[in-house]
């Protein structure tokens, strides 16, 4: 058995052995060194041994380059986020209406291909070809119908939430938990800055793919994911920051276990307390929004919407289904949902329509970022100049003019058109209602009990064309039918029981 014998003076220090083999078959030859090391030295060796004894631990992938420089000004550190953009670019991907501009973008690569292999010089006809693309694009998407610019807030190129906050901000830090032991990935929240102004982010995040797609669970929220909102509003309130949202969600993710979670208590939790913050918020409507899903983050002083986004309280084949019994009637219930952000602004829905590039925000996201951000700080900079308590007015008087209403006195008696009953009612027996006597005796009833001024009724049969009887307490006259003339007289008996 190897051993190693230290003198004295080594009995109070730390030291470390190492073996080494003077000869591979002589095994029982080993010479020992003896090194002195100091304490905190040991203690990172031991620690680092127990590491690598360990198993290996998932590698977390960050936006920046694997030996970051000690220069904090090289800007690989502004961003904190495992969100990082796409190692290969995203495959194309054609809508159904987008046909003609497919055709020509093939003859336009057809003429290219042609000019190498002749060498040729057909640049005359591959500028009139891209002058009828720019024409054809201009003129198909001047007059989308509603369920295509549906189709256009869905394209799986569209750029993401995360995909504009990296664009438009200089510095951002993803935050993460609802402190209930969740953190939903259909929700990212996080603090950025713009232009020197720190801003609370929180947004619907999709997936760019399908593995993105499962892991966020398509954009729909669970009650942790709109806990963990919740939690950075009232955080952001706390701090002074101004916050703004952006959402694209098909809606609050509707399964049996997030309703056992609390779906809706949590939805209508973050509506009731965002009317209570008195630090502005913006949102923007960068794809679809679905219903209380998006409204639960979507309480906003001011509501901005891109081009080609949508806004719906159901989804139009969800609506079709209702109330046409047919899905293929998505196009017709879309056109009477209102759901385009240009119908939204007429009713005042939305405060204003974002242009976006020339074929919709995937053609050219960093375009469309500009445009997002230009209108979000436009609008923040008029909001900071109130005062929380403006502001907190602000956002109330926003949704309590929407929507239109009349004031008129309602006749309570008068006569409904109502949907007749499919079958009969049967008309009802001619059996009288016990009398007096019968009551008094059934329940041992004293009328000497009884004050003048408690009440003053009359027994009627059922089929009786008598239907109320005047009730007099004090000056108070109330009308009552057969029924509650009944129930009085009972209350009043068991009052004065003997």
């Amino acid at each position: 058995m190897n051993s190693c014998s230290f003198s004295p003076a080594l009995r109070h220090s730390h030291t470390r052995c190492e073996s080494l083999s003077t000869n591979s078959n002589l095994v029982a030859a080993e010479r020992f060194r003896v090194r002195v090391l100091p304490r905190s030295v040991v203690s990172r060796v031991f620690m680092g041994f127990k590491i690598r004894k360990g198993k290996k631990g998932r590698e977390t992938e960050y936006p920046w380059p694997e030996k970051v420089g000690g220069n904090l000004k090289d800007g690989y550190l502004r961003y904190l986020s495992s969100f990082k953009p796409m190692s290969t670019k995203p495959k194309p991907f054609l809508l159904p209406f987008e046909r003609p501009i497919a055709d020509i973008e093939k003859k336009i690569a057809e003429v290219r291909d042609l000019a190498k292999e002749t060498g040729m010089d057909f640049s005359e006809q591959i500028l009139e070809l891209e002058k009828k693309y720019e024409q054809v694009v201009k003129d198909l998407y001047a007059q989308l119908t509603p369920i295509q610019r549906l189709s256009v807030a869905r394209h799986p190129n569209r750029p993401t939430f995360l995909d504009h906050v990296f664009n438009i901000t200089d510095k951002w830090v993803e935050l993460h938990g609802d402190r209930a032991g969740y953190d939903d990935p259909a929700i990212v929240t996080g603090i950025g800055s713009i232009d020197g102004i720190s801003f609370m982010f929180i947004g619907h995040q999709k997936g760019r793919n399908t593995k993105e797609n499962i892991h966020r669970n398509f954009a729909m929220p669970t009650p942790h994911g709109y806990r963990k909102a919740l939690r950075m509003m009232k955080h952001a309130d706390h701090h002074g920051f101004p916050i703004i949202s952006f959402i694209d969600t098909p809606g609050a993710y509707a399964a049996k276990q997030s309703e056992e979670k609390g779906q809706g208590e949590a939805i209508a939790h973050n509506l009731r307390s965002m009317f209570g913050l008195k630090v502005p918020i913006v949102t923007v409507v960068i794809g679809e929004g679905g219903s209380g899903g998006a409204l639960a983050i979507g309480c906003c002083n001011k509501m901005l919407m891109l081009e080609n986004s949508v806004y719906y309280v159901a989804s139009p084949e969800a609506c079709a289904a209702i109330l046409y019994k047919s899905a293929k009637a998505a196009p017709k219930a879309a056109e009477k949902l209102r759901i385009t952000a240009q119908e939204l602004e007429k009713f005042k829905i939305t405060d204003e329509v974002i242009p976006e590039p020339l074929g919709g925000a995937h053609m050219d996201p960093f375009e469309a970022s500009k445009q997002i951000k230009n209108a979000v700080m436009k609008h923040m900079h008029e909001l900071l100049q109130l005062s929380p308590d403006e502001v907190q007015r602000d956002r109330i008087a926003k949704f309590r003019s929407i929507g239109l209403w009349q004031d008129s006195e309602i006749d309570t008696y008068r006569k409904r058109n109502m949907k007749k009953r499919d079958a009969p009612i049967p008309e009802p027996s001619s059996i009288a209602a016990p009398s007096l006597q019968t009551l008094e005796s059934s329940l041992n009833y004293k009328p000497e009990n009884m004050k003048e001024d408690d009440v003053d009724f009359k027994v009627h049969p059922l089929n009786s064309s008598v239907k109320t009887e005047n009730v007099k307490r004090g000056d108070l006259k109330v009308d009552k039918t057969d029924e509650e003339t009944r129930s009085t007289v009972n209350a009043s008996s068991n009052h004065n029981l003997i």
